[in-house]
């Protein structure tokens, strides 16, 4: 499987809340990636390195 990303691409982070999720979040955000939304199960309304996050 590839996976093809661009300058234009919007990412959405599954498990955005946990550990490993939240790391690697802070990571594409400081570098400069369009993450536009998390999901975790029961966490909806809040927000992860500014990224808001839905169930």
């Amino acid at each position: 499987m590839s996976i093809y990303l661009n300058k234009e691409s919007r990412i959405v982070v599954q498990g955005i809340t946990g550990s490993a999720g939240a790391f690697h979040t802070r990571q594409m955000v400081e570098y400069g990636t369009k993450v536009v939304a998390g999901v975790t199960p029961g966490k909806a309304g809040i927000q992860v390195e500014g990224v808001p996050v839905f169930n």
